[in-house]
């Protein structure tokens, strides 16, 4: 059964120790200048949109976020799946509503930044499945090589 995406808080309690287990492999994989995750309160800010993925008990299976980088282009954030959901679709059902949410904003482009280690493989063979490509650092980042930057282009919905 596919998992339940909704809007949600992540100063929710199951949310923060989801965010914490991110944000600590995020640290152990990477130099702290090359971590561009973002910590809860600045998933709750405007301009960003924060998602979960539930079963049908509840149970808190992955997250994502989306930032507005400009009225016509987005970015990627905080894409995360628990540990024991994993290898069971909840990642791409999570990109999928990603998607899906761009697209009826009428986003013409999608970004993101990832690592660049092996821990990271899974997520960038996700991102390109779903037709990613490389591209140079966008927005604020610099090029750094701890990371990978894509770039989805988005046809409109409809």
């Amino acid at each position: 059964m596919p998992p339940t995406i909704a809007l949600d808080d992540p100063r929710r309690a199951d949310v923060l120790a989801l965010l914490e287990e991110h944000l600590a492999d995020m640290y152990a994989t990477s130099p702290a200048e090359s971590v561009h995750a973002l910590d809860p309160s600045a998933l709750a800010v405007p301009g960003v949109t924060f998602w979960t993925a539930r079963d049908d008990a509840g149970l808190l299976l992955g997250c994502v976020a989306l930032k507005e980088l400009a009225p016509d282009d987005g970015e990627l954030k905080s894409m995360r799946t628990a540990a024991a959901a994993r290898g069971r679709g909840v990642g791409g059902a999570l990109l999928a509503h990603v998607l899906g949410q761009a697209r009826g904003r009428g986003y013409r482009t999608l970004h993101l930044e990832t690592g660049t280690q092996d821990f990271f493989a899974p997520a960038r063979r996700l991102y390109a499945r779903a037709g990613f490509a490389p591209c140079p650092p966008f927005g604020a980042y610099v090029e750094d090589p701890n990371s990978a930057f894509y770039r989805l282009e988005l046809a409109p919905a409809g």
